[in-house]
């Protein structure tokens, strides 16, 4: 898991990708300015073909919280696919990743918070504890929380004030909140921040 990032962090990496990153969780608002990070940036310098590619390439490593080698991993493993193409195997993927599952249901404030709940050992899939955020979600997979998990203060206050204004169509979740069943598989559509899918696919179009 990457790095967990302070408020300050994840305020500055938001502006320089110039959107909100739900994964972040929350760390003030962007305010739109006309210029780059910096203390009055610079209008008039041109962003690189590569930048502009490395830059949505970013966003994936810092909402899911990824070090570059796990993303290179997961881009290997959806080439291999031959049913569809690739980077719909990625993003499905990552959507399924148990940590943004725990998120995704608005269990968790932020995906370091949902990787913590995971790592303690408060997270079930289909009854049986669960301790790797890595772990892919199946569609059918019922995910549940410990005694602990419920109890835990991210798990309360996410439920009371969710970051996420919708739970993704790919899960039902009961009424109380306390059991979530992924129905279907995580579509791209499902990703919730602006991303050109193509600036990835030319970024990693060396990799195999």
């Amino acid at each position: 898991m990457a790095k967990a990032t302070t408020g300050k962090a994840r305020f500055k990496i938001q502006r320089a990708l110039g959107l909100e990153l739900p994964g972040l969780g929350k760390a003030g608002a962007l305010e739109r300015r006309p210029y780059g990070p910096g203390v009055h940036g610079n209008r008039r310098k041109k962003i690189s073909d590569y930048a502009v590619r490395l830059k949505e390439k970013q966003k994936l490593v810092y909402h899911y919280g990824l070090r570059e080698k796990q993303l290179v991993s997961y881009v290997k493993q959806a080439k291999k696919n031959q049913t569809k193409p690739w980077m719909e195997t990625l993003l499905s993927t990552l959507e399924s990743r148990l940590n943004n599952v725990i998120f995704r249901l608005n269990w968790a404030p932020s995906m370091a918070a949902a990787s913590q709940m995971v790592a303690h050992g408060q997270v079930q899939v289909n009854g049986k504890k669960v301790d790797k955020s890595s772990f892919i979600v199946k569609k059918g997979d019922v995910i549940t929380l410990s005694d602990k998990g419920y109890a835990n203060q991210l798990y309360k206050s996410s439920v009371e004030s969710p970051r996420m204004a919708t739970v993704p169509a790919c899960y039902n979740i009961e009424a109380d909140k306390k059991k979530g069943t992924m129905i279907d598989l995580p579509l791209p559509s499902d990703i919730p921040f602006e991303f050109e899918q193509q600036l990835v696919i030319e970024y990693y179009w060396k990799v195999k």
